[in-house]
């Protein structure tokens, strides 16, 4: 069947209608004919959503609220959540689903989430997002990153572990702080690397370390990228080192990105440095944006909406200007889907149609107001409208 969505305006345009058969764009202009219409009332079309960052199997969305005491080092945290999975019951199939549903209201249609591997929990994790990306396929198109949050080279057998949830189906390896987590930054970078070149699969590494450190460990993810042949598979996210006030060092760094084709994933963060954003975009750096943690034992915050992430990257880079704020939505769109290797992607006849419709005049009001998405498309079909998710969470 084909579908007529009338007057919408692409990335705050002219107005248009649009034709949308077999899951596809099919054209733009008046006077279209399909078997079924819906009225985009004038507002803007934007592609779908892209979250870059978050982690789907452990957010306690749904789940009683939890009194956070927990910290302040990245160990306390990490070690914390290990214990609180069994304590507080979570389950990732359930919970993964139920930050599914939230994120397609807000109008994702593309999610990468990282997916803990451990000693402790094993493969519970990957084995309850798979099913939920199984559940929820017709409504939204995930990958996933085997992501060895407690570190791999202090405990034995994680290897291992990483290796059959790669065989399983996850499509990225991933990696945490080389130096500071794992203590030997060139043993991890050389073992999360031959993961991906053993599987032919993509990497994407939590580089939490600042300024100095972050920057060696920075040097040598460029340097494997670079001996590997791995332009364009490579994702590093936070990448506080970035933030570093040494200009012409953040410069060189830039530049191995750039050439390497190594992509970058920001939330934002409001208590640690920033990468930054239009100064990696001018450079030709991919960059990306995510949630992280939503609603966790790491903290309270989140809800997966794409476009108040944009407001937070725009907030930390200064972005002010119109222009500028147009910068943070390619940040939620393109550069997400860049980083996925989405194909078909975006808002042009033979592109796929995953769209959402959100009230505005411009993107940087769309980006400022946030209104509830009131129509959200998946494969062609309307998967969400007027905020709410058409599909039910657990």
């Amino acid at each position: 069947m084909s579908l007529i969505l009338k007057n919408v305006r692409p990335m705050a345009g002219a107005a248009t209608d649009v034709k949308i058969e077999n899951g596809k764009i099919a054209g733009f202009g008046q006077n279209l004919t399909g078997d079924t219409t819906e009225d985009g009332k004038g507002a803007i079309l934007l592609p779908g959503l892209v979250e870059a960052h978050t982690h789907l199997d452990k957010t306690l969305l749904g789940m009683p609220w939890y009194k956070n005491e927990v910290g302040p080092r990245l160990i306390d945290k990490i070690d914390n959540e290990r214990e609180m999975k069994s304590v507080l019951g979570i389950d990732s199939r359930r919970q993964s689903a139920r930050q599914i549903v939230q994120s397609v209201s807000k109008g994702s249609t593309h999610i990468r989430s990282h997916v803990d591997v451990d000693t402790v929990h094993g493969l519970k994790g990957v084995e309850g997002v798979l099913a939920s990306r199984d559940e929820y396929a017709d409504i939204v198109t995930m990958d996933f990153v085997a992501f060895p949050q407690s570190g791999m080279l202090g405990r034995p057998g994680t290897v291992e572990l990483m290796e059959e949830a790669l065989k399983m189906g996850v499509e990225c390896v991933g990696g945490i702080d080389p130096s500071s987590i794992e203590r030997d930054p060139r043993l991890h970078i050389d073992t999360v690397f031959a993961l991906a070149d053993r599987y032919g699969k993509m990497v994407d590494i939590h580089l939490h370390e600042p300024a100095e450190l972050g920057a060696f460990s920075m040097e040598l993810i460029i340097e494997r990228t670079a001996a590997l042949g791995m332009k364009g598979k490579v994702t590093v996210s936070h990448a506080f080192c970035l933030g570093l006030s040494d200009d012409a060092y953040v410069g060189r760094m830039i530049e191995g990105l750039a050439e390497n084709d190594i992509a970058i994933v920001t939330t934002g963060p409001a208590g640690r440095p920033c990468p930054p954003v239009k100064r990696l975009r001018d450079a030709g750096v991919t960059v990306a944006a995510g949630t992280d943690g939503m609603r966790d034992t790491w903290g309270p915050y989140g809800n997966a909406d794409m476009l108040e992430r944009a407001m937070l990257v725009g907030l930390r880079n200064n972005f002010r200007r119109d222009d500028e704020l147009d910068i943070a939505m390619e940040v939620v769109t393109y550069g997400g889907a860049k980083l996925m290797m989405l194909d078909g992607y975006g808002l042009k006849v033979g592109d796929k149609a995953d769209l959402v419709v959100v009230a505005g005049e411009t993107i940087a009001e769309a980006i400022v107001n946030r209104a509830p998405r009131a129509l959200v498309f998946k494969h062609g079909k309307v998967v969400a409208r007027d905020g709410a998710c058409l599909k039910a969470a657990p």
